[in-house]
């Protein structure tokens, strides 16, 4: 079973410059993710895809493999993580190299570890599934979600008003930390979320959505919380 790695990493960040590659506890963030998967000897290939040369410098310094400079199509504000990968599943088919699973690894996902790579592998075949990706739980009940209408505040599912937050079902979200896909699957597909998707829950602590440079410093915070239990 051959498995490919691939780190998707432009270098138009715009919310906090140099995103992917800022200092994260004075190391490179995307280091994280690399050294994730190299140390978890999943993967045939660990490759970083970008435009920027920069990112590209530090990700073969950190042991990843950058094959060729993402096209300008995949590197706008618009493009997608399912084309990107599939730019990099293209080019390894045209010099007739396949993978059997590929698992697309954010940059900005200290978090995650080789441990964690491997459950989620393990998930994926396991359980026959077609992806695996991490997910948490909303930490309040999203069916007692409100909305602000004309200046007044409403429930979006009024039907909830009077209901107790421990009767309602649990609600997750996508940790945006990595995704395992079956490749043949996904060429037909060309979805991240599959028909036939799986889940690894986690909890707060081992994740955080870095968008803003406070997300960053909650990110920080959080990492050192966890290294620390």
């Amino acid at each position: 079973m051959t498995k490919i790695a691939i780190i998707p990493a432009r270098g138009g960040s715009k919310r906090i410059p140099k995103k992917n590659i800022k200092p994260f506890l004075g190391k490179s963030i995307i280091r994280y993710s690399i050294e994730a998967a190299i140390q978890s000897n999943l993967f045939d290939h660990v490759i970083v895809s970008t435009d920027d040369q920069e990112i590209s410098k530090i990700a073969v310094e950190s042991g990843a493999i950058v094959p060729f400079v993402r096209s300008e199509k995949n590197s706008d504000d618009h493009a997608i993580l399912a084309d990107v990968l599939l730019e990099v599943l293209l080019f390894y088919q045209a010099k007739n190299i396949y993978f059997d699973e590929v698992c697309c690894l954010l940059p900005t996902a200290p978090f995650v570890s080789s441990k964690q790579l491997k459950v989620s592998y393990n998930k994926l075949n396991i359980e026959k599934l077609d992806s695996v990706f991490p997910v948490l739980s909303y930490s309040f009940p999203i069916q007692r979600s409100l909305q602000i209408v004309q200046e007044k505040v409403k429930m979006v599912w009024e039907e909830h008003m009077s209901s107790r937050s421990q009767d309602l079902e649990k609600r997750y979200h996508d940790a945006g930390q990595y995704y395992w896909l079956r490749t043949e699957v996904f060429l037909q597909e060309k979805k991240l979320f599959m028909k036939n998707s799986g889940a690894i829950v986690i909890s707060e602590l081992e994740a955080q959505d870095i968008d803003t440079e406070t997300d960053w410093k909650l990110a920080e915070l959080k990492y050192k919380l966890l290294k620390n239990e």
